[in-house]
């Protein structure tokens, strides 16, 4: 069997080393447009601020490694074309710049995402960076030290990590985006105000609710939004990511924004076409449906998936909750599956609780509260998001509303988990049963 890969981030790394331990006679060829490859670039953030012990561990595998397993890999390699009716791919060397043509008997498209550049003037000012690869972070960490301001645009966590981080380091931060509110798409207000308040303690400029019209300037560079200017030494936009795949478009069924369809074997439309990662959909368990959420968990599992389903149907996908979380200025938010507001968005129906209360008893020398909100279905019942805040690291909440979610558990079931009881990290009644209690009682008795 002839493979070839395209792409080899995280899906497609992980497909390379998954399909060569399952069909170690395979010939695997692994097509890459960088001369490096599984960069973690949630560590960027990270970097910038000094909090990164060696940048080169932000790397889990190389070339050379897959080369042990058996793959030929084709660095610095563009792939310009793919024929699916001759099965053939033509490339480039970007070293040489010759093109030759390669076949295949199966193609997996792991070419990943890359950043939303809106069509706005000024765009392509120098002064303007990016934050998503291995290059922008060596940029972003050789121009931040001397920079004295910065404006970024995009409050998803890309945006929030690295406005935390630069205004930790003493550079004056505007933070701007088109949504109403900080990782609006990952936390409904209850608690994205208060991680706003956390920004505007720290002297974070937040410009939420506006768009960009324009970038100017030469020493500087000026933002301008549909409600004001800002100007900064430099601007870093993340304004998100769409699917790298226009080498499939018109070949493969797609979601409009370009994320390929697969089934729950991560096969294309097109049988012989395996997709994963950010170039493809997941499926979405709070909402049983095909969604585009690209993250790094659900790139890795789609990938082994690739490997396990080669050559036959053998391991289907179980689906994501889109499970996250991050570190803001010392407090922990954690989340899993649906918003209230992003529910409204996909058109589900959801209820929802919120609750604040200590994550452990009264009597100890010290305790802090923990703010959680809980999403579900008011017909059913069944867990659909949940969400946490809080100085104490309540990040693995996030995975324990994960499998209620996955396994379709109620909330009266959650509820009644069976979790564990030391004082020094929780209360007899621990938080995630405490906040599907409050949900039940708002259920089954509203008027109270």
């Amino acid at each position: 069997m002839k493979v070839i890969i395209v792409g080899a981030t995280h899906a497609g790394t992980y497909a390379a080393q998954q399909i060569l331990k399952t069909h170690p006679d395979y010939q695997v060829t692994v097509y890459e447009h960088n001369d490096n490859l599984s960069f973690l670039s949630c560590g960027i953030a990270l970097w910038v601020g000094n909090h990164v012990s060696d940048p080169n561990k932000m790397f889990y595998t190389s070339p050379k490694e897959l080369e042990q397993l058996g793959a030929t890999m084709k660095m610095r390699h563009d792939v310009l074309e793919i024929d699916t009716d001759k099965k053939n791919v033509q490339v480039k060397d970007l070293a040489s710049g010759q093109t030759f043509t390669d076949s295949y008997d199966k193609l997996v498209m792991t070419t990943g995402s890359k950043p939303v550049l809106p069509p706005i003037p000024g765009i392509d000012n120098p002064k303007v960076k990016l934050c998503k690869d291995w290059q922008d972070a060596k940029i972003l960490r050789e121009v931040s030290p001397d920079a004295k301001s910065v404006v970024i645009i995009g409050a998803g966590y890309i945006g929030a990590e690295l406005a935390e981080q630069l205004s930790l380091a003493g550079k004056k931060v505007t933070l701007i985006d088109g949504l109403p509110h900080v990782l609006a798409k990952n936390f409904d207000p209850e608690i994205a105000l208060r991680v706003e308040k956390d920004y505007q303690d720290h002297g974070v400029n937040l410009a939420m609710d506006e768009m960009v019209k324009s970038f100017s300037g030469d020493d500087q560079v000026t933002v301008e939004t549909t409600q004001g200017t800002y100007t900064a030494d430099f601007a870093v936009l993340c304004a998100g990511f769409r699917p790298a795949t226009d080498l499939l478009k018109g070949k493969v069924k797609m979601l409009p924004n370009g994320a390929i369809i697969t089934d729950a074997y991560m096969r294309a439309s097109d049988p012989a076409i395996f997709a994963a990662g950010d170039s493809a959909v997941v499926h979405y368990n709070p909402t049983g449906k095909v969604d585009y959420i690209p993250l790094a968990t659900n790139a890795i599992r789609q990938g082994i998936l690739v490997g396990e389903n080669i050559e036959t149907p053998t391991t289907q996908y179980l689906g994501t909750q889109a499970s996250s979380a991050v570190a803001l200025f010392g407090k922990t938010l954690a989340s899993s599956g649906l918003t209230e507001s992003g529910a409204k968005a996909r058109g589900v129906e959801v209820a929802s609780v919120t609750l604040e209360e200590n994550y452990r008893p009264e009597f100890m020398l010290s305790t802090t509260p923990i703010l959680m909100r809980l999403i579900w279905d008011p017909k059913t019942h069944i867990v659909l998001g949940g969400a946490f805040y809080s100085e104490y690291d309540c990040a693995q909440s996030a995975n324990v509303i994960s499998l209620a979610i996955q396994t379709k558990m109620t909330i009266e079931e959650l509820s009644m988990v069976d979790m564990f009881f030391q004082p020094n990290y929780d209360n007899p009644l621990n938080y995630v049963n405490a906040v599907a209690m409050a949900a039940v009682k708002k259920a089954t008795r509203p008027n109270e």
